[in-house]
């Protein structure tokens, strides 16, 4: 088996290659903000990946991701404002300095007191300032159906939280009724109103709270279903096409039933 830090040195120095006078004129345009959505895209389908359990996919999709991490670290080092070296320093540093109960004689009960001593830790050692809400924790550049997971959870941290699921269930239905009266004002083909648009973001926000009571991340399993969506969804292509037929609302009943059949066959349709 290669040497972690000889495998990692090979891929620093392939990146090196590919952003130097002759190397690849796409990697030399490439800037940080270039490379936002893919590194997005690229996490996204390592999770594929590992819903599917599959290691030789996983294996790739994580090789992707370190590429793009050491190109972003190696674009900031060209500017000079840091080194690829610091990046890495800084995180060790950070693991080390927030696990006294692992590298110190610190001792704690539970994975929520290592929690609650990693935040104590970031204000009263790293020097960060306390923030004015616990909410305010949450990053707002994640995407909605995340940041509303990590939301709901600050919330929950702080005592604000349902008493059991079946209340949350309970808060589905109510959203879906409303969502239902906010409909019903709507005329054929006409434009959703504010209304219809804050009605439909209650309902998400409430599904995504059972998510959270449930131990399950929204956006893992929409990616899930998503998948599931598109594998099914070919299987009623081919089928119609082998049948000669078009897909349009006349042939709704027949594609339904291919869809019900993609749902009965094995191999993960």
């Amino acid at each position: 088996m290669q040497d972690t830090s000889a495998a990692f040195k090979d891929l620093y120095d392939i990146v090196l290659r590919l952003r130097s006078p002759g190397g690849c004129p796409w990697d030399q345009e490439q800037t940080p903000r270039s490379l936002r959505g893919d590194l997005i895209e690229e996490t996204y389908e390592c999770v594929e990946a590992i819903d599917e359990q599959a290691p030789e996919h996983i294996k790739e999709e994580l090789g992707d991701i370190f590429l793009l991490v050491t190109m972003l670290a190696y674009m900031h080092q060209e500017e000079g404002c840091f080194s690829v070296a610091e990046v890495l320093t800084g995180v060790c540093e950070k693991l080390i300095r927030r696990h006294p109960h692992v590298f110190g004689g610190l001792q704690v009960k539970d994975s929520r007191e290592v929690l609650d001593n990693w935040a104590r830790i970031k204000v009263e050692q790293e020097g960060r300032k306390p923030k004015d809400s616990v909410l305010d924790q949450v990053s707002r550049s994640l995407p909605p159906l995340d940041r509303a997971y990590k939301l709901q959870k600050q919330a929950a941290k702080a005592g604000f939280d349902w008493p059991c699921m079946e209340d949350v269930v309970c808060k589905i239905e109510e959203e879906l009724g409303e969502v239902r009266e906010a409909a019903a004002s709507l005329k054929a083909g006409e434009a959703a109103t504010d209304a219809v648009e804050a009605e439909l973001g209650d309902l998400l926000f409430s599904v995504v709270n059972l998510c959270r009571f449930l131990r399950v991340e929204p956006s893992v399993a929409l990616q899930r279903t998503n998948g599931t969506f598109t594998k099914r969804f070919k299987y009623v292509e081919k089928s119609m096409g082998e049948r000669a037929q078009e897909l349009h609302q006349g042939n709704l009943a027949l594609m339904q039933g291919f869809w019900e059949e993609a749902k009965g066959r094995s191999g993960g349709l």
